[in-house]
């Protein structure tokens, strides 16, 4: 099964809250990897998402280090960056 990832990067200006995190995270840019895989049989290239992740901050006392988080990218879009 063929895969790819796409990367974007996402800025808040606010600090934000999304569904699945436990935390305020603070503003910033934000890098948002999606995950997709290609639809087999189809006489063109198709794919969809299986998997949308977001890289923050650890939780204190790690905030020197950074964590990738499965989020939802309706959650994603609720937070409104």
């Amino acid at each position: 099964m063929t895969m790819r990832s796409r990367r974007e990067t996402v800025t808040f200006k606010h600090p934000f809250r999304i569904k699945g995190i436990d935390r305020l995270l603070p503003p910033g840019a934000y890098e948002v990897i999606t995950d997709e895989e290609m639809i087999e049989g189809l006489s063109f290239a198709s794919f969809r998402r299986v998997a949308t992740m977001i890289t923050a901050p650890a939780a204190p006392p790690r905030t020197s280090t950074m964590e990738m988080i499965s989020i939802s990218p309706v959650d994603l879009a609720d937070a409104g960056p």
